[in-house]
């Protein structure tokens, strides 16, 4: 996990990206991020010197992308100052996630995570970005989970926007090589009507690792909806069944009751053809509910807990789903992310 930095003087860079990444744990908004982000992003190319002698001419917001209030958390930070807003930050967001350490054990023996989004399609910040504060979480891996082509409204990726994409993972690989990590190419499938996965079976056998959730018609009939889980996990290639149940129970886009669908079967199928049942961490979805996550528990089902990370700083949401799997007694060896990445290409790939 990301150190507690308060008291720690840090670089200019260093101070903005993690105030970014406070407010993306606390959920703030995308604007309110973006400045610090994208004031990080203005002063990168630049010396040290060269960020000192303009916070101390006071020439800082000449830059594009650095205004008054980022230029105030530079200038603390290039005099050897922990910055204000980075103090206040910590305080208002750095605290930890779950009572009492809970969820800690199990989130310490977590290798990676297999579920988030990058600007390429509705996440708020770079591949590059999301694959360093991975590996400043201790992550080993990270799957890039990317929408597919029908999910306009989240900038899905058609078959050749998703194989350019490839192209850059393989780039942030060769930039990381050394660090001891492996961003994994993946994507977040929509499953379709008919159980059907909305993505080239060509596209679909490049990638490493393939998430499949349902985003559409979420009321549909319980029957037909049960009928549409069950073809997908049986008879696609796909590896995680994403958010199964699609609610939401909090946060800023309301709330929304689950889909209606036989559970047993779903969950049967999944354990017959080794289909990990998602624990998604984000606070507003707790999917799969509690009566559901035991009834997989009890069928035999794998698991992997993964933070749907839309943002670099949401990384930092599996500690909330290893509460929930701590709290089921859920054991660790059924969590596919606590294996090694060798262990889990071959799993995902057989």
């Amino acid at each position: 996990m990301e150190e507690d930095l308060v008291g720690e003087a840090l670089s200019p860079v260093a101070a903005l990206r993690r105030i970014a990444f406070l407010l993306e744990r606390g959920r703030e908004d995308t604007y309110k991020v973006k400045a610090f982000r994208t004031a990080a992003a203005a002063i990168l190319p630049l010396s040290d010197d060269d960020v000192r002698r303009r916070a101390d001419e006071g020439t800082l917001t000449e830059l594009s992308g650095v205004g008054a209030s980022t230029a105030k958390v530079i200038a603390e930070a290039a005099r050897g100052e922990v910055p204000q807003r980075l103090l206040e930050t910590e305080q208002f967001h750095g605290g930890a996630l779950t009572a009492a350490g809970s969820g800690e054990g199990l989130r310490s023996r977590i290798r990676g995570d297999l579920h988030s989004h990058s600007d390429w399609s509705d996440g708020g910040s770079p591949i590059e970005e999301m694959a360093f504060t991975a590996i400043e979480l201790g992550h080993d891996y990270l799957v890039l989970t990317d929408h597919s082509p029908r999910l306009t409204i989240a900038n899905g990726l058609s078959a050749a926007r998703l194989e350019r994409q490839l192209g850059v993972v393989d780039a942030v690989n060769d930039h990381l090589a050394g660090h001891g990590f492996t961003l994994l190419k993946g994507i977040e499938v929509d499953i379709l009507d008919d159980g059907s996965l909305d993505q080239t079976d060509e596209m679909l056998e490049k990638l490493e690792l393939r998430v499949a959730s349902v985003h559409s018609k979420l009321k549909m009939d319980k029957d037909l909806m049960t009928k549409r889980m069950v073809a997908a996990v049986s008879t696609t290639r796909m590896n995680v069944l994403g958010h199964c149940t699609g609610r939401l129970v909090t946060g800023n886009r309301g709330t929304r009751p689950g889909s209606q669908f036989d559970a047993r079967k779903v969950f049967e199928a999944c354990a017959e053809h080794q289909v990990a049942v998602e624990i998604n961490s984000r606070p507003e979805r707790r999917d799969p509910p509690t009566r559901l996550l035991e009834l997989a528990r009890d069928i035999g089902c794998l698991f992997s807990i993964d933070s749907d990370a839309h943002a670099p700083g949401q990384l930092d949401f599996l500690v909330l789903g290893c509460e929930r799997a701590e709290a089921a007694g859920i054991e660790e060896e059924w969590i596919v992310n606590t294996w090694p990445r060798d262990r889990l290409l071959a799993w995902a790939n057989r």
